[in-house]
């Protein structure tokens, strides 16, 4: 097995006194799609708040790359290499879609032009309204903007967590064909996921967490095929 990415490796911890993780592990390859799974209060969106740095670990490590990144902190993980799009707020309303776009390239010196043509490439709508104000575009259409907005920093490692909450099974669909491509140029998913079934069907790994552990890890077509995964987690 090749070495990962990124690994959160035994991670314990929580908020105040209370760990909602425990001993947690999550991982994820080059040009893989890994994706967290489990009920609701699981410890999923915690356990990547933890791997990006918003958590601090009484247990574990994160290596990003080969290298500890335990201590640095979430600005510092996305100057290494890691991208992160939050569930909700995840954008500059006011902002035109291109602003946006320009504002995920803060980190970077020198011309960014040719990586907002491959985000208009990759999300061809984003193209037609980069004039218009973000906050005026559908939950998809802002979806794809912060997505864009996280490439923009051309990290090695893209974080979603929830990417498909609210929108319609159709965009769902479009916006996981999307997040295929973008693994496909080598940059590696870690994704939480509600809709269990359907992230699984393109998942590389699969974790099923529950109350902060790890219940299941194996590929994401192995998980769909295990009867307690699918009795447990999956309606059957």
């Amino acid at each position: 097995m090749a070495d990962p990415v990124l690994i959160g490796e035994a991670m314990t911890g929580g908020y105040g006194g209370a760990d909602i993780l425990h001993s947690c592990t999550i991982a994820v390859e080059k040009g893989q799609i890994a994706v967290i799974v489990g009920p609701n209060g699981a410890g999923k969106s915690t356990a990547m708040k933890a791997v990006f740095g918003m958590l601090n670990l009484r247990d574990g490590h994160v290596k990003l790359n080969g290298k500890d990144i335990t201590a640095l902190s979430p600005q510092a993980r996305v100057a290494r290499g890691m991208g992160f799009v939050p569930q909700t707020n995840n954008i500059f309303p006011s902002l035109s879609v291109e602003e946006n776009l320009e504002m995920g390239a803060f980190i970077r010196t020198g011309d960014i032009s040719e990586t907002m043509e491959q985000i208009y490439t990759l999300f061809p709508i984003l193209r037609d309204k980069r004039h218009q104000a973000a906050g005026e575009l559908s939950g998809g259409q802002r979806q794809q903007v912060a997505v864009g907005r996280a490439l923009m920093t051309r990290p090695s490692v893209l974080m979603l967590d929830e990417p498909t909450a609210g929108v319609s099974p159709i965009v769902m669909d479009e916006l996981f064909d999307r997040i295929i491509e973008i693994a496909r140029t080598g940059i590696s998913i870690l994704m939480v996921e509600q809709n269990a079934r359907q992230a699984l069907n393109i998942a590389d790994k699969g974790y099923v967490l529950v109350q902060g552990a790890n219940r299941f890890t194996d590929t994401g077509q192995a998980l769909l095929a295990d009867p307690d995964v699918r009795r447990s987690f999956l309606g059957g």
